[in-house]
């Protein structure tokens, strides 16, 4: 026999080592778990327009006249109010703080006061629907943000943010 030939008794040993790799493989991918999809909580339109109300409602009792607007996790409009004589920019401001808060997953104000504080943090002006002023505010279930109420036209951020705030803490004792 030449040394190029192989004999019937490797042939046979390597056929079965091939086969052993090749089922091996096949176990190892049959044991790792095909990606899932994900589970995430989000607004309802139900508890979006119960928050533009109450928030609007909030300000109402404290004089002011604005507009209020939900978004949900992804920052889309569920929900918008504008309350007589509340001006029109007033809609548009309130769409994008609560679009702010909720992709930033903080509040409007909080962020603002961070960037006049912090140089490398002011760039955050300049993406595409940002609106760093008071008034955006995240809503939370448990530890997850699932969208955010944004006002605007109160005379302050500040007073925005306790409109907010006043439907947040209605909501949160079952009211």
């Amino acid at each position: 026999m030449t040394n190029t030939q192989l004999s019937p008794l490797r042939t046979a040993a390597a056929v079965f080592l091939c086969s052993a790799a090749a089922l091996a493989h096949v176990q190892a991918s049959a044991q790792t778990p095909a990606p899932a999809p994900r589970s995430e909580l989000n607004m309802s339109l139900a508890l979006a327009n119960q928050l533009v109300s109450d928030t609007v409602k909030a300000c109402t009792e404290a004089g002011y006249v604005v507009s209020a607007v939900v978004v949900d996790r992804a920052g889309v409009m569920k929900a918008m109010q504008r309350a007589d004589n509340a001006g029109t920019h007033t809609v548009q401001a309130a769409e994008r703080k609560a679009f702010t808060s909720a992709s930033a997953k903080a509040p409007t104000f909080q962020m603002m006061e961070n960037a006049q504080k912090n140089p490398g943090a002011a760039n955050l002006t300049d993406i595409p629907g940002f609106l760093l002023l008071g008034g955006g505010v995240p809503v939370k279930s448990g530890d997850q943000v699932i969208g955010a109420i944004g006002v605007a036209g109160a005379p302050g951020g500040h007073l925005d943010d306790q409109c907010a705030n006043k439907a947040l803490e209605a909501f949160a004792a079952g009211k």
